[in-house]
């Protein structure tokens, strides 16, 4: 039986910086509200020529780098992005040409901040059917592009940055499981509308920003991934005990922590990193990881859990041994 063995990571994040302070002569917000309640001091924004291909580039190359391959043995890829450049090619084409591979799979996955675990999960059926020997896995989001800098309630989350890793054919120990779902019927509490629509006050909102009811989605997200802790460890008959590392979405601190207790796990064990990238969406678990992996915290042989939840409302969760 084959398994899918993640051989190397890679990142990369926009050179500008946008601190709390900045978000001040914004919005009406100040620096300590917004540590306080989401535990982020500052992300990163994309230049104006900056395309979400661009970024994913830079984080490509430095995964095929750090797994000693070539973009030319690369046989799949799967852009997991909520922000693409166009409508139309999917970004992963857009990237395949970037990359100078010729034929090989290559497709968008949209589940928002889920979607670097749906990629995960998608790649990993791949490899263990005999479909890809070497595939790209990435995650890249220009969100600064679909926030409304005068809402106060969402401006202060996002940020823009992409993240890669390379997953390998192997017979050794790699990916154990993924679980993925999803629920429509919480659609309106987290999403992008394409028209105007109206807020709680009765003020009329611009269509193509993010809509989200923060307090409504701060409930789920908690008792969700709870569930798919608890789903994950009885899919692989393990014990809380048995995970080395959390690896979760970075949306809020508050969640993080929760998800943490839920294993028992000190935050020493958990991969934090949304105090400088803020909420990056599908982005977001491949940076922590990459962060994880290049400071040498998370060594090989490691039992890695990474978790997320995201609009649609979609969540999941990916096992691996690093």
């Amino acid at each position: 039986m084959s398994f899918a063995r993640l051989s190397g990571t890679g990142s990369y994040l926009p050179e500008r910086v946008m601190t709390n302070a900045e978000l001040e002569a914004l919005v009406d917000t100040n620096d300590e509200w917004i540590r306080e309640r989401t535990g982020i001091q500052q992300r990163h924004i994309v230049g104006d020529d900056e395309t979400t291909c661009d970024i994913a580039e830079h984080a490509a190359r430095r995964a095929l780098t750090a797994a000693g391959r070539s973009p030319s043995d690369v046989d799949l890829i799967v852009f997991a992005t909520t922000t693409p450049d166009r409508i139309f090619p999917a970004t992963a084409c857009l990237l395949q040409a970037r990359l100078g591979i010729h034929g090989c799979t290559a497709f968008d996955v949209q589940a928002v901040c889920t979607g670097f675990v749906y990629a995960l999960g998608i790649a990993d059926r791949f490899i263990r059917t005999g479909g890809a020997r070497c595939a790209l896995v990435v995650g890249a989001e220009t969100l600064s592009r679909i926030v409304d800098w005068t809402d106060r309630g969402t401006c202060v989350l996002f940020g823009d940055g992409a993240g890669a890793v390379v997953l390998e054919e192997s017979k050794g120990a790699g990916i154990h499981s993924t679980h993925l779902h999803a629920d429509g019927h919480y659609a309106d509490l987290l999403h992008v509308p394409r028209d105007s629509t109206d807020d709680p006050a009765g003020n009329e909102m611009p269509g193509g920003y993010i809509r989200m009811k923060g307090n409504e989605v701060f409930r789920m997200a908690t008792n969700t991934l709870g569930r798919i802790v608890d789903e994950t460890l009885l899919a692989n008959g393990l014990e809380k005990r048995d995970i080395d590392w959390l690896v979760p979405h970075q949306a809020n601190i508050r969640i993080i922590a929760a998800t943490a207790r839920k294993l028992n796990l000190p935050l020493e064990r958990v991969i934090v990193t949304v105090e400088r990238h803020g909420n990056t969406s599908a982005a977001s678990i491949p940076l922590a990881l990459d962060v994880g992996i290049r400071d040498e915290r998370i060594q090989r042989g490691d039992m890695v859990l990474l978790e997320a939840f995201g609009g649609g409302f979609t969540w999941g969760s990916a096992l691996l041994t690093y």
